[in-house]
C-alpha cells in the first residue's frame, strides 16, 4: 500500500506559486532521494498530489511543504492507496 496526497489549488497566482517552487522543489528532492517519494504533480486545475512509500513520510512532507504552508494549497487530502496491478 502507498499513500497519496491531493491537495486542492487556493487560487494564487501563477507568479506567486513560482516565486515559492524552489523551496517546495527542495523539499521534494529531499523525499525522492530517501525513496519515500515516487511520484508527484500539478493537475490542470493547479491542484496536485504525490504518491509516496508510507503515510508517515506523506504526513511528514505536509508538515513541511511551503506550498501548504504558504497557503498555496488550501486544501490536503491523505489517503492510502492500494496500488494492485491490473
Amino acid at each position: 500500500m502507498k499513500t497519496v496526497v491531493i491537495g486542492e489549488s487556493s487560487g494564487a497566482s501563477m507568479e506567486t506559486i513560482m516565486s515559492i517552487y524552489p523551496r517546495h522543489k527542495a523539499v521534494m528532492e529531499k523525499y525522492i532521494e530517501s525513496g519515500e517519494l515516487i511520484g508527484a504533480g500539478p493537475f490542470a486545475d493547479r491542484g496536485n498530489m504525490a504518491i509516496f512509500r508510507t503515510r508517515e513520510a506523506a504526513e511528514q512532507f505536509v508538515q513541511e511543504d511551503p506550498f501548504i504552508l504558504e497557503g498555496m494549497v488550501k486544501s490536503v487530502t491523505i489517503r492510502d492507496w492500494m496500488d494492485e496491478m491490473l
